[in-house]
């Protein structure tokens, strides 16, 4: 971090502390922020967190009446709403000039909605998803899309370091959002095609050692490649923990925001036709480079 992006410790909550948000959440601790994170069944373990400094409560508003900045971590679009819009949501206890950063993948029409729930409480908004995987975010190596004013992205980007290598500013709120859905549309209908292929070759007695090597020295090698490689090398998914379930998720927000802007969606259409084969196979919490073995 430079001189000009030093920042005395703010007060940030933490709704969501999964693969993702935990490896967010040791940063911003490491960083010396005053981290309070919300408790939930479906954390990952938060002890390491208190023990680093970090503080927990059980209650969403709770944690909102506390902090200046409350970012969010979440599954979806569902769990987004529920969080902020909720009776007892974040949105009931929130205080003026609090900053909201919404790190989930959601749709971006229910962003607005909720950016602009927030700020007729004197809150601010941006949202804010990620790419990369659980391992750039414990490393503080994500990739960040964000959506919203550029000032409010300043005063927040100090932060925002603390887990992020690249900050990308895409555009008005919601922009951040639909890049994401973007960019998971490219990233997992590669992967889906990978796998369709290699179930392929299975099937047509080329040797998966093989299948890679030619792909690596041809026009199918990059990113998707190298985080196919190890299902088909070793059986291993450790390179893309992503479940099925998410990526169903994710490709339907994309569906929806063409249809609802009469883009062509054909290919993703097909992707998503892929992914429900894999849920109805292995059920949805398997992980996506599975699609290996439910197409054979």
């Amino acid at each position: 971090m430079t001189t000009t992006e030093q920042q005395a410790p703010r007060k940030v909550g933490l709704v969501g502390v999964g693969l993702m948000g935990h490896g967010i959440a040791s940063n911003i601790v490491k960083h010396g922020h005053q981290l309070t994170v919300l408790e939930h069944a479906g954390n990952q373990p938060i002890d390491g967190l208190l023990k680093a400094g970090a503080t927990s409560v059980k209650d969403v508003a709770a944690l909102a009446a506390q902090v200046d900045v409350l970012i969010l971590c979440v599954t979806g679009t569902p769990q987004v709403e529920a969080v902020m819009l909720g009776d007892k949501g974040a949105l009931t206890a929130l205080r003026p000039g609090t900053v909201v950063i919404d790190c989930s993948t959601a749709v971006p029409a229910s962003t607005a909605k909720v950016a602009e729930a927030v700020g007729a409480k004197g809150g601010r908004f941006i949202d804010a998803p990620m790419t990369r995987t659980a391992k750039e975010a414990a490393e503080g190596r994500l990739n960040l899309l964000v959506g919203g004013d550029a000032e409010v992205l300043a005063s927040c980007l100090p932060l925002l370091r603390c887990f992020a290598e690249n900050v990308t500013h895409v555009g008005g709120i919601g922009a951040g959002h639909a890049m994401k859905l973007l960019h998971n549309f490219v990233s997992l209908g590669t992967v889906a095609l990978l796998c369709e292929a290699a179930a392929c070759a299975q099937r047509a007695g080329v040797a998966p050692d093989v299948f890679v090597d030619v792909l690596a020295k041809g026009g199918g090698n990059g990113v998707a490649l190298e985080r196919v490689k190890p299902k088909l090398l070793t059986g291993s998914t450790d390179s893309l923990k992503f479940s099925m379930a998410n990526a169903k998720k994710d490709l339907g927000y994309y569906n929806d925001m063409a249809e609802q802007s009469s883009s062509s969606h054909g290919i993703a259409q097909a992707v998503d036709a892929l992914l429900t084969r894999g849920v109805e196979k292995f059920g949805p919490d398997r992980m996506v480079l599975d699609l290996v073995e439910a197409l054979r």
